[in-house]
């Protein structure tokens, strides 16, 4: 009626006398009776003052908000309210009646709930809704009539947050670095991971870093974490650190082929693979060097622990070697020798260059391979294809330039003739292969596909003799894995030498073949490290593995003798605390502990010589 006389009001401020007595009639009716009679229960919220108590007038309905996240949650204001609360057989309406200014207009959304009664509004007619309350305070059962306010309100707030949307967040990860941080990141987020600048969180499900913390061991979780990065995979990825392995693993074979000859096993030897080698910062191995040198032939120098081509010079005059032993006797005089000898020009090795490298189109090359450990509980080791990288100028072993001998991106960046001609520094596998076979078959007699069957091969093999070398001295947890990057080089009589082994290598596309080649070799290394840190917490068998897709099993660490107890499978006991060394609490094999490098004088066979 309200709404009729209000249509029916025409816009003049004169009214006759009917229409205020109409009025009046109406105001008097929507006088509501007290709180008593009609049996409501009033709930303070937020500070409620006894004025809300005293409008009468105001209009009391259902006021549900359309942004909800379900029908009947109450919308709490941040002014003061008044909270009546209905109780309607077995469900419970809410009404929130809020001070508002005079003059301002209330839109109020009256919405249908199912199972409910829709509500009327109140002046449409008095009586029956006086009727209607007495009827509601007829329908409260002893249960809900002995309850609280802040009980009833409460249950309707753990109703609504129960259809509420889940703000719980996913897994996080961190990258540390830029090395494949966008490739990573992508993957990640592809799995509903979030990603995280917070270094020092420990709620991680993957954590890739390229320079490694102390902190990061330290808290990580095994079984429930994924960290990139072996502890102590210095001893592969150093060039003093790989020397020293394969030198005491060598020591340790030869003892098995004194064996009788029918339990002998066919194993590499250092000669066929490495270039002679000796390390600087053993006194004996030096003078050993100084001793054996001459002007015919070339050495290189690198430091033990770089990458990129840092701090590499050649070694190919008396003069020069000369001036190497100066530095060296000037670093050890000095008074910081004792407290950083690892940081001196005498931490670093020797090596034979090989002279005569096979050249692609009279450049020089070398292979990048990988060599990853998915999972160190049992050890998953595969090898997987990368790339070839050539030089940018033709090779000459008498230049004094360091990128006609280094075939690294780094030093090629150094030409400005890089940015035209940086397609031509990087050949896919399948290239190289077609090359071999058009140039070198007929004539060097080699089989069909050398690259992919002899090649790749002898590859694996160097790869699998190299870890088997550190394997007892790896520190091994659920969750660690790692990708190495492997470089070899192949000489003109097609003779295969590992020149050394990277961690953390480049991951960058900047070319079209690194493009189509390292995302697959992170997205793998990824899928794999989860499918096999997965299958060794529930105790499963490791093969087959549905996310191998072009890395090659390289060793099964499932067949190893007594291999240590998984983390949450059947009678899987406490990890001891760990050694304050970086040694594996695995058994060491038998053989002397320290290197201390060949006697004065002593060579070693000329076998692998490159020239």
């Amino acid at each position: 009626m309200a709404s009729t006389l209000q249509a029916t009001r025409p816009h003049s401020r004169r009214r006759d006398r009917s229409q205020l007595q109409a009025e009046a009639t109406v105001r008097d009716r929507r006088k509501q009776p007290s709180l008593s009679r009609v049996g409501l229960t009033l709930c303070p919220v937020q500070g409620l003052g006894p004025r809300a108590t005293r409008r009468p007038h105001r209009r009391v309905g259902a006021t549900f908000s359309q942004r909800g996240p379900c029908h009947g949650a109450p919308m709490l204001f941040t002014r003061s309210h008044v909270l009546f609360v209905h109780h309607w057989g077995q469900h419970t309406r809410t009404h929130i009646c809020s001070r508002r200014p005079k003059r301002s207009r209330i839109r109020r959304h009256h919405v249908q709930v199912p199972g409910w009664t829709h509500e009327r509004r109140m002046g449409s007619s008095g009586k029956e809704q006086l009727s209607q309350l007495n009827t509601d305070a007829d329908f409260l059962d002893g249960a809900d009539a002995a309850r609280s306010p802040t009980a009833l309100l409460k249950e309707f707030l753990q109703d609504r947050n129960k259809h509420l949307p889940s703000n719980r967040q996913g897994p996080y990860f961190y990258i540390g670095g830029s090395n494949g941080a966008s490739i990573i990141s992508a993957y990640c987020r592809s799995k509903g991971w979030q990603r995280t600048q917070d270094s020092h969180r420990e709620d991680y499900r993957l954590k890739w870093c390229e320079i490694k913390c102390r902190d990061n061991y330290h808290n990580f979780r095994e079984g429930q974490q994924l960290l990139f990065q072996l502890p102590n995979n210095k001893l592969l990825t150093t060039k003093i650190g790989l020397l020293s392995a394969l030198r005491e693993h060598e020591r340790t074979l030869s003892k098995v082929n004194r064996m009788p000859l029918g339990t002998q096993t066919r194993v590499l030897k250092m000669e066929d693979f490495f270039p002679e080698t000796y390390r600087l910062d053993i006194s004996n191995e030096r003078q050993a060097f100084f001793t054996l040198f001459d002007e015919t032939q070339i050495w290189i120098c690198k430091p033990t622990a770089s990458n990129q081509g840092k701090g590499i010079f050649l070694i190919r005059s008396q003069e020069e070697l000369t001036t190497l032993q100066a530095k060296i006797q000037s670093a050890e005089d000095g008074p910081l020798h004792c407290k950083t000898p690892f940081r001196g020009p005498h931490a670093r090795v020797v090596q034979r260059y090989i002279q005569n490298p096979l050249l692609l189109n009279g450049k020089k090359f070398d292979v990048r391979s990988y060599l990853l450990i998915a999972c160190a509980e049992p050890y998953m080791v595969f090898f997987g294809h990368g790339y070839a990288r050539l030089t940018l100028s033709l090779y000459d072993p008498h230049s004094s330039d360091l990128s006609g001998h280094l075939t690294n991106q780094f030093m090629q960046k150094q030409s400005p003739l890089y940015v035209l001609l940086k397609e031509d520094t990087v050949w896919s596998m399948d290239h190289l292969n077609h090359y071999i076979n058009d140039k070198f078959q007929r004539t060097k007699g080699l089989p069909q596909d050398w690259v992919f069957t002899t090649f790749t091969k002898r590859m694996q093999q160097i790869m699998a003799h190299c870890f088997l070398a550190v394997k007892s001295k790896l520190e091994c947890k659920l969750g660690y894995f790692d990708l190495i990057g492997c470089d070899f080089l192949i000489d003109e009589n097609f003779k295969v030498w590992l020149l050394e082994m990277n961690s953390n290598p480049a991951l960058h596309t900047n070319c079209e073949v690194l493009k189509k080649v390292i995302p697959g070799v992170v997205m793998e290394t990824l899928d794999l490290a989860l499918e096999t840190s997965q299958k060794s917490l529930r105790g499963q068998k490791m093969l087959p593995l549905r996310s191998q897709r072009r890395f090659a099993l390289l060793h099964n660490g499932e067949a190893d003798p007594r291999p240590r107890p998984r983390p949450g499978a059947s009678g899987a006991r406490p990890r001891p605390p760990a050694p304050p060394s970086h040694a594996c609490p695995r058994p060491r094999p038998p053989g002397p502990a320290p290197d201390t490098g060949p006697a004065p004088g002593e060579r070693r066979g000329t076998g692998h010589r490159g020239s």
